[in-house]
């Protein structure tokens, strides 16, 4: 009999592992997703046509295998423009390719990110605050903080005190609700590893001597430097809607609206899960192996029998980080020095708040994230994203008590006028962020128990309470593919993606 792999999870890890299976292996797939959808936090939310992407995907790796594989699943459009960016493909199954820009708004003002020395930036800081940025940066290039024992150690030895109190502290603390002295320096090793001032000049040089447009590869610019990027025309839960298509007509099988409710351990082994569906009916399920995206505190409340009490204690003690997105569709933004046109549309595709007099944490702008996301004629699909805790007050707003609220803000900072605003719509994604404080300090507890359970694989963001983006999640359902074809029960190579700017199965030469 075929062996059949048990897959928590139907977002980037868990259907990228289920198509690679069906592919290299005779495994059939069998993946439970708890949501009515596929995708996870790479999912797109349809609102009355205008479609919301949860927290932004650039479709960008440096992982040529990742980047391959985007490209055999949706075609790259043929370029429509005489700089070489596509617009509207022909095709609704093409990828574009979209130009990236993400400033910071702060003093009311637009910056570049990363910050640059433009003209702008300094007539935005002005000369007081320009001196005491030089004069901490200099300061933090001589006596370095060693250990970097958090992460606000992390960012002052890059990018000295100053410039870490003006744009990287407080908004930092917004994302976590805490502030950066109680968050492990790791966050920042696995988020911007690579950037600093230095690179950010070195970047900015590199663009003044070159006109011609960046390639989508980029492999040699730091993830937050790159240009260009790769995005499918409705959103990245396209990618992930033809991915699972094609994981059905091979065989596949994927249940939505299946949690898993518990997992049934014989031994050191995986024996199989019990899931429930939105009925409330349960059925058991068996299976060889078990490839896990869910949450580890989940996964370890829910293994049976229960691990040891350490391994509980530990699983029970990590943090999360949830997060609330309102889509608000608007006649026009206010005026800016680049708004253009009527609507007055600034061209970046998300926009850091940096504001401390408001609770919004990030601006998307979906028009220009892809065109096809914004059905509404003449109008401004924007998506405003919060940081929160699960049960806090953000959290247990009202949609109306939100929606009103959250206009506010923006109004409050000079972006909208609220009789400008024609519809909305609120998503809440619980557990969006692993977080890097809690239990996470005695983390190893759970991967050493994990690893010793020779058919189990922790895959993806949640799964590995990492935080990954969707290509380093794709990168570790490959490896745990690898290892099951090949019959290897070590773990290493998976935990080994995303520790540093080169991605393992590129070290390793893995096509």
């Amino acid at each position: 009999m075929k062996k059949v792999v048990l897959i928590a999870g139907a977002g980037p890890a868990g259907l990228t592992a289920a198509l690679e299976l069906l592919r290299r292996s005779d495994c059939v797939p069998v993946v439970f997703e708890s949501l009515d959808d596929v995708g996870g936090i790479s999912r797109t939310i349809n609102h009355r046509g205008n479609r919301m992407d949860i927290g932004g995907h650039r479709f960008f790796s440096k992982s040529d295998w990742v980047m391959r594989w985007w490209r055999d699943m949706m075609p790259v459009a043929p370029d429509k423009t005489a700089d070489g960016l596509s617009l509207i493909p022909q095709a609704d199954r093409h990828l574009l390719v979209r130009p990236r820009l993400s400033r910071i708004y702060f003093l009311r003002k637009f910056f570049s990110y990363p910050i640059s020395l433009s003209a702008q930036t300094l007539r935005n800081l002005g000369a007081v605050r320009l001196a005491r940025i030089g004069v901490s940066y200099a300061w933090a290039c001589v006596f370095k903080r060693t250990p970097e024992r958090n992460l606000e150690d992390f960012f002052v030895n890059r990018f000295g005190k100053t410039l870490y109190a003006t744009f990287f502290r407080d908004y930092t603390e917004k994302v976590w609700g805490r502030h950066c002295r109680d968050i492990s320096p790791e966050w920042g090793a696995q988020r911007i590893k690579g950037l600093s001032v230095v690179s950010a000049l070195r970047h900015a040089a590199r663009k003044l001597w070159s006109r011609a447009p960046a390639d989508v590869a980029q492999k040699g610019t730091n993830t937050s430097l790159i240009e260009r990027f790769l995005y499918p025309k409705y959103g990245p839960g396209q990618m992930w809607h033809i991915v699972a298509d094609e994981v059905r007509a091979r065989g596949g099988a994927i249940h939505l609206g299946h949690t898993v409710m518990a997992v049934r351990m014989e031994g050191q082994r995986v024996v199989g899960v019990t899931t429930k569906d939105k009925e409330g009916n349960t059925r058991t399920w068996d299976g060889d192996h078990f490839i896990s995206t869910m949450p580890i505190s989940e996964l370890v409340a829910k293994m049976d029998p229960a691990p040891p009490a350490e391994v509980r204690e530990v699983g029970q003690g990590l943090c999360y980080r949830d997060f609330i997105t309102l889509g608000l569709l608007v006649r026009k933004l206010k005026p800016t020095p680049q708004g253009a046109g009527p609507m007055n549309l600034v061209p970046d595709t998300w926009i850091y708040i940096q504001e401390p007099d408001v609770k919004i944490g990030r601006l998307q702008v979906f028009n220009n994230w892809s065109p096809s996301l914004v059905s509404t004629p003449d109008a401004i699909w924007l998506g405003l994203e919060y940081f929160c805790q699960e049960g806090d007050d953000l959290w247990t707003m009202s949609e109306p008590e939100f929606f009103r609220f959250a206009v506010s803000e923006l109004e409050k900072i000079d972006l909208i006028d609220a009789a400008d605003v024609l519809d909305h719509h609120l998503v809440h994604v619980p557990k969006a962020y692993p977080a890097y404080f809690g239990s996470y300090a005695r983390f190893s507890v759970i991967r050493d128990y994990t690893d010793t359970i020779p058919n189990l694989y922790l895959v993806g963001r949640n799964g590995m309470h990492r935080y990954n983006n969707q290509d380093h999640s794709m990168l570790t359902a490959k490896l745990a593919v690898d290892d099951i074809v090949a019959g290897n029960v070590s773990k290493r190579s998976l935990w080994e993606v995303n520790v540093d700017d080169e991605y393992h199965e590129e070290k390793r030469g893995a096509s």
